[in-house]
């Protein structure tokens, strides 16, 4: 449905998940007969939740305490983390600064020299705590330190960026030949952010095992006010299931995952998420309201401490409850911010659907509201 917006430009109309609403079937199911494991490549999880490698998310200590909890932490390998030996002190000293001086600290901390060592010590910790270890690298730092990730023994390797392409073209640098890179690794990839049906199928013809569908929609983001560039979910990660479908045609069989990566804030958000065609979601904000969240209350990712152009801001969340709970419940709140599994559970039950892929299959409806 394209739309005319002047003489000169037409546009087609794209939704958010707020746009749209998952609407019961003629069966319903008690939630403990629902299943939300996922799997992908050879690793199982009980829910398709991945913490985002974001430094207010996830740190080894909660990468090892999703994974207890039947999901993946996804640890940042160019966040403090991997640049300081305790980097405790200036996770607090960033929750502590006024907003006027968040962006400039943090630019600062952030520019310490990731160490290679670090990147070993902090997969091995992870490693240590019985998990899947999964990490995290900008396509920039990949190259560079790749080597290293897969040494220290990483079982998923993320490639994750405002925006990855297949076909990155480059006259200052040697751009990251993705199909070469993932073909002579080890360990399966996971590739994104793509908004695009034709983005996400370059991306799989690379041999990726997942794509990360998503553009600046997180709520630290502001990719939309500084660059002019947004993704609304609900069709992105539609036409990125399409993508899918028609790749596995293409490839005689090959599934590769979609994982929802931004704009998903609440457990209504998830169910959306799903509902659209993605197998997983990759939580940020979400996750980042635990008392146990290394962010202490508030939140950020990489674009905020960009060296030239940040993207993004420090934002206060309010902490719900613990890790778990935000999981699991019990919630204290009736906001879609607490016990998120419950929440997708009690959907797929309401409409019907036994399992994560038969839920991709719920009727949905163009809402004309985005609350209630």
């Amino acid at each position: 449905m394209e739309i005319e917006i002047g003489r000169a430009k037409r546009a087609r109309r794209a939704f958010t998940f707020d746009d749209i609403a998952v609407v019961p079937s003629r069966r319903t199911r008690n939630p403990e007969d629902v299943s939300t494991a996922w799997t992908i490549d050879a690793f199982q999880f009980a829910i398709p939740v991945l913490g985002a490698p974001m430094d207010s998310v996830v740190s080894p200590t909660t990468a090892i305490m999703l994974g207890q909890l039947g999901g993946l932490g996804v640890l940042d390998l160019e966040g403090l983390w991997t640049r300081y030996d305790d980097p405790e002190p200036l996770l607090a000293e960033i929750a502590s600064l006024d907003d006027a001086s968040a962006t400039r600290r943090m630019q600062e901390l952030y520019s310490e020299p990731i160490k290679p060592e670090l990147v070993r010590d902090r997969l091995a910790e992870i490693r240590a705590g019985g998990v899947t270890v999964a990490g995290a690298l900008t396509p920039q730092r990949t190259q560079e330190l790749y080597e290293t990730v897969v040494a220290a023994g990483v079982d998923l390797f993320v490639i994750r960026g405002t925006t990855v392409s297949a076909e990155h073209v480059s006259s200052v640098d040697q751009p990251l030949n993705l199909k070469k890179f993932i073909y002579d690794l080890d360990v399966p990839v996971i590739v994104g952010g793509a908004s695009t049906y034709t983005a996400a199928l370059h991306l799989m013809r690379t041999g990726a095992a997942g794509v990360l569908v998503g553009f600046g929609g997180g709520a630290a983001s502001t990719t939309r006010a500084t660059l002019g560039i947004h993704a609304p979910m609900a069709t992105a990660v539609s036409d990125v299931a399409a993508a899918r479908r028609d790749y596995l045609d293409e490839s005689g069989g090959r599934y590769v995952h979609v994982i929802a990566d931004g704009g998903v804030g609440t457990s209504g958000d998830i169910v959306k998420a799903l509902a659209m065609g993605a197998d997983a979601v990759m939580l940020g904000v979400a996750l980042s309201r635990a008392t146990d969240a290394p962010g202490r209350g508030y939140h950020w990712g990489p674009e905020s401490h960009h060296s030239k152009l940040p993207r993004g801001h420090r934002v206060g969340v309010e902490q719900v409850t613990t890790l778990e709970s935000v999981l699991y419940g019990p919630a204290p709140v009736a906001d879609g911010t607490a016990n998120l599994i419950g929440a997708l559970k009690k959907s797929m039950a309401t409409t019907g659907y036994s399992d994560l892929k038969e839920f991709q299959r719920v009727d949905v409806v163009v809402a004309p509201y985005s609350a209630g």
